[in-house]
């Protein structure tokens, strides 16, 4: 049975077909359930054989996505057209580069694409994402591969559009605290080109991601707190659609600190984890850097005392930056890989900006010291405020060490907190079990008013999370958004919904 290229008209009831290369579906199912099934078998149903229903789609939208197809060849001469785009040094077809694209840090299993190309100009990423269209050939945003969702896994093969080479640093203003950058400038790179003008970039996810990665997982960090997440910092962005058309989600050349012109598209694309098109191009919103920062940690008899300390300390408006937690196996752990010596307790990691002298007045002990909490000793130079931080960050790679360990460490003053399972992938019942956990804590998280993911995205393993967490019509809502920008599910499929 091929599954070739789709035309999808609007869907207004159930019932409706969609036909590809001779190939009939019928728009079959329950309200709510609907799903795709090749005419000629209805209604015998098999995992992966003519009849398999494909979807959920949506509750009879007005458009619906095009059946998801199995991974197939490229067309014939294809890779040629790519090359006549980029030239031949910046498209391989090698395994060992498609391997390397095809999964980011997370436990997801390796899907590489069928081709990698690396485009230079906005242009060039145009050109490719129009030709990729016409041949119905999904396509595969990458940056830094830093993500945690498996959001660059190729599930369908197609094409890795690697941005890694459009890495221009455009347009800053110093006087509307804004600059605009591609996909190739990376958090550090910015703040190094930064450096001498009194202003930086402060969302820190900890990784040195891609900066337009960051907006489209709609990142945040250790800053959170105090300079809020990807989202409120991104005042335009430069997207390529699927169809190869440009969109300017403020207008073009625009960095408006606040508007109220139409819908905020902008903050449709901050999020939208590749799926609804390329952003070629961030305009961000700079800050100036504190005269005075100071780092500190106290420990604490408990998880419970670590976060009524952070409670307390959020309620007396004290100008706390960044405030960490880190749980008794998580200190251990980043202790032994970064040579610190931190006592294995329930820990908080904080920073505060401000001036000189409202620094000095709000490094007090009386809120840790009234949640049993001890050892503050405030760290002011940059040398050993990088030692702190470094240790934090290495939390990842710190509890890769652990095995087995399900260490905590959790940007607590916006709630946000990650649980590392370690574990071994290539047990079928330790993955279950991992997995049911996992299950029971987005769940968990929801059942409290929260959210499945703070802040690393939907990807691959929370998509079931989403629809319990939005319920059907908001997910049939991102469905018709989703049909409508990218009617033929190229982008990124089998992402997010």
């Amino acid at each position: 049975m091929g599954t070739p290229s789709w035309v999808v008209t609007p869907v207004r009831a159930w019932g409706h077909e969609a036909v590809g290369h001779g190939d009939t579906w019928l728009c079959v199912g329950t309200p709510g359930q609907e799903g795709w099934r090749h005419r000629d078998t209805w209604p015998s149903v098999g995992s992966g054989a003519p009849g398999q229903v494909w979807g959920p789609i949506c509750s009879c939208p007005d458009r619906a996505l095009a059946p998801p197809s199995p991974q197939r060849p490229l067309p014939p001469d294809f890779v040629e057209a790519l090359r006549a785009v980029v030239g031949a040094p910046n498209v391989s077809t090698a395994m060992a580069v498609r391997e390397q694209h095809g999964h980011d840090e997370s436990m997801h299993t390796c899907a590489p694409p069928d081709a990698v190309v690396w485009p230079q100009a906005v242009g060039q990423v145009q050109e490719l994402a129009a030709l990729c269209y016409r041949c119905r050939v999904p396509m595969v945003p990458f940056g830094t591969g830093t993500g945690l969702e498996g959001g660059v896994n190729a599930v369908q093969g197609g094409v890795c559009f690697d941005l890694s080479r459009m890495d221009a640093i455009a347009e800053l203003s110093l006087e509307d605290f804004s600059v605009a950058v591609e996909p190739g400038v990376t958090r550090k790179a910015l703040n190094s080109h930064l450096r001498g003008t009194g202003l930086w970039f402060p969302v820190d996810p900890g990784a040195d991601a891609s900066l337009c990665g960051m907006a489209a997982t709609g990142a945040s960090g250790t800053n959170a707190v105090r300079y809020g997440t990807m989202r409120p910092n991104v005042l335009n962005l430069r997207v390529v659609l699927p169809d190869g058309r440009l969109l300017h989600t403020a207008g073009p050349g625009r960095q408006p600190r606040k508007r109220a012109a139409g819908y905020d598209l902008t903050s449709l694309f901050v999020g939208s984890e590749g799926t609804l098109g390329f952003l070629t191009q961030a305009t961000l919103r700079l800050h100036p850097l504190p005269e005075a920062v100071a780092v500190t940690t106290a420990t604490f008899p408990s998880v419970r005392a670590a976060v009524a300390c952070t409670v307390q300390v959020l309620q007396a408006a004290v100008p706390v930056a960044r405030i960490e937690f880190l749980d008794e196996v998580m200190v251990g752990a980043c202790s032994r890989f970064s040579g610190l010596e931190l006592p294995a307790a329930a820990t908080l990691l904080l920073e505060l900006h401000g001036s000189r002298h409202s620094l000095a007045e709000q490094q007090r002990q009386e809120i840790v010291q009234l949640n049993g909490g001890s050892g503050l000793a405030w760290a002011e130079e940059p040398e050993e405020r990088g030692r702190l931080w470094a240790m934090r960050h290495s939390a990842w790679y710190a509890a890769l060490a652990l095995r087995p360990g399900c260490p905590m460490v959790g940007h607590v003053g916006d709630g946000n907190f990650h649980c590392l399972l370690i574990f071994d992938a290539q047990d079928p019942a330790e993955a279950q079990r991992v997995h049911t956990f996992t299950q029971r804590l987005g769940r968990r998280a929801l059942a409290a008013g929260g959210t499945c993911t703070g802040e690393h995205g939907v990807g691959l393993g929370k998509r079931a999370l989403l629809l319990e967490e939005l319920g059907q019509e908001g997910l049939d809502t991102l469905c018709r958004i989703k049909a409508a920008l990218d009617p033929h599910n190229l982008m990124n499929p089998g992402k997010v919904l």
